[in-house]
C-alpha cells in the first residue's frame, strides 16, 4: 500500500515538471512532492526497521599518553571493555584468552617512506583455575591471581610508564608518532579455533590508534 502512491505520483511530477506554466502547477509540485517524500520515508521506515541492529562489540581507549626520561620514551595507557560471552564461556571451560598491546614508534620522513625506530609488545595470558576458582593473569613473566574475573580484567586494562623506546632509539631533530593498537590475540588459540574466528562470533576485541607526538616526545590522546 505504501507503494502505491510512489507509482502513482511519479508520472504527474514529471509532466508537470515538464509543462510548468505557472503558479498553479507550482502548488501543486510542492504538495505532490511532499506526499511522495512522505510516502518515501515511511518505506525507509519500515526497510530499516526490519534489519536487527548489531551490539558494538570492541574496547574503547580512554588513555594513551608518553613522557621522555632519562630512561627513554615510556607509554601509559587504558582502556575499556568486557569479554563476550563466547570468549568467557571459552575461558570458564579451561581455555587461555590472550591480550596483546603493539606500539610502533614511527619517524616521519618527508624524502622517503616513513621509519620504524622501536617497537614493543607486552602480552597479557588470562586463564581460569577451576581447583582453586580464581583468575590467573602472566604478563612479563610475572603471574597474579584474583578472586573475580571483573578484578582479572581490571589489571588487563592498561599499563603505566611501559618503555618503548631507548634514548639511543630518538633524535632530537626527528618528527616521531605512534602506532598502537591493543586486541585479544587469536594467533595464539589453538589451530582449529583460529578458522573462521571473526567480529560477528566475538572474537574481534581490539582498537587502533595513531598519536602524534610533540618536540619533547609527550603525547596524549584527546577527548
Amino acid at each position: 500500500m505504501v507503494f502505491a502512491p510512489l507509482a502513482h505520483e511519479a508520472p504527474c511530477l514529471l509532466r508537470c515538471a515538464w509543462s510548468f506554466k505557472g503558479p498553479g502547477c507550482a502548488v501543486a509540485w510542492r504538495q505532490r512532492a511532499l506526499r511522495w517524500a512522505w510516502s518515501l520515508l515511511m518505506v525507509l521506515t519500515l526497510v530499516l526497521g526490519a534489519v536487527p541492529v548489531a551490539r558494538a562489540e570492541g574496547i574503547h581507549l580512554s588513555d594513551l599518553r608518553t613522557e621522555r626520561t632519562d630512561e627513554g620514551l615510556l607509554l601509559s595507557f587504558s582502556a575499556r571493555f568486557e569479554l563476550t560471552k563466547p570468549v568467557e564461556e571459552a575461558l570458564l571451560k579451561g581455555l587461555p584468552v590472550y591480550f596483546q598491546a603493539e606500539v610502533n614508534v614511527m619517524r616521519s620522513r618527508w624524502y622517503w617512506r616513513d621509519a620504524r625506530a622501536a617497537r614493543g609488545v607486552r602480552s597479557w595470558r588470562l586463564v581460569w583455575q577451576p581447583l582453586t576458582r580464581q583468575y590467573r593473569v602472566t604478563t612479563e613473566g610475572l603471574h597474579q591471581n584474583f578472586d573475580s574475573l571483573p578484578e582479572a580484567l581490571a589489571f588487563m586494562r592498561g599499563v603505566s610508564g611501559w618503555r618503548i623506546a631507548e634514548p639511543r632509539d630518538i633524535d632530537e631533530d626527528g618528527k616521531y608518532y605512534l602506532e598502537f593498537s591493543y586486541k585479544l590475540d587469536t594467533s595464539q588459540l589453538p589451530r582449529p579455533m583460529q578458522i573462521g574466528l571473526g567480529a560477528p562470533q566475538g572474537w574481534g576485541l581490539s582498537v587502533e590508534h595513531k598519536l602524534n607526538l610533540a618536540p619533547d616526545f609527550s603525547g596524549r590522546l584527546q577527548p
